[in-house]
């Protein structure tokens, strides 16, 4: 009988594919390659995603209990940050989640994943929006410039963590000065944030090598 090795997607709507077909999506993809690619190995490569659409990194360790820690992952990919970064106008200016308690939470929930016997943990930065000219209410800020900021907090985290830090931001930014993509191109037309099939696509050659190693890395111990 095979024995399992466990990699979990740990995050919001960028993981589960918010409104592009299923087999779209680059989690997904990467689950099909890792089974692909694994196939012939001794041990089951299962790929989970416990990702949520519109959660918080609050609202993730209010989970976390029974989406990571009862499972054990032995590699865990977490992205979080463009609902924390949210204000709503019912807020009164505050963000969902403020910049501390993001860090904070962050912080604590690869804490806990590496607690409970994760050999590896990718923490990904969030792409750029094109929510960039209209301020939230009651603030003088724009949804980009508070995903670039909480874009920061999640580099300092994984300076302070044992983490591989995705800078997707950077990567990304990096294409666009090549002319190599737009970000008009990766992102739906119909909200200017979620993914658009190209940015799956983006998002799955720079990330997918990096876990496919890490499991190649796990296997060979």
């Amino acid at each position: 009988m095979k024995s399992h090795l466990k990699v979990t997607f740990f995050g919001d709507s960028i993981c589960t594919g918010q409104h592009v077909a299923i087999h779209q999506g680059w989690v997904t993809r990467s689950s099909a390659s890792l089974a692909r690619k694994f196939a012939n190995e001794n041990q089951e490569i299962v790929v989970t995603n416990s990702s949520v659409n519109g959660r918080t990194t609050r609202q993730a360790l209010e989970t976390i209990s029974y989406e990571i820690q009862s499972h054990a992952p032995d590699i865990v990919i977490v992205q979080f940050g463009m609902n924390d970064c949210n204000y709503w106008k019912t807020d009164k200016g505050l963000p969902r989640v403020s910049y501390d308690s993001f860090t904070a939470n962050l912080s604590e929930i690869i804490n806990r994943i590496f607690h409970f016997g994760a050999s590896k943990v990718f923490l990904n930065t969030n792409h750029p929006t094109l929510l960039n000219k209209v301020k939230f209410p009651n603030t003088k800020i724009t949804y980009q410039q508070s995903n670039c900021d909480y874009n920061e907090a999640i580099r300092s985290v994984a300076r302070n963590t044992q983490v591989e830090l995705n800078d997707v931001e950077t990567d990304i930014f990096k294409k666009i000065e090549q002319k190599k993509c737009s970000l008009d191109e990766l992102l739906l037309p119909s909200d200017l944030l979620h993914l658009s099939k190209k940015g799956h696509d983006l998002y799955y050659t720079f990330i997918y090598p990096k876990i496919e190693s890490a499991v190649r890395d796990l296997l060979s111990k």
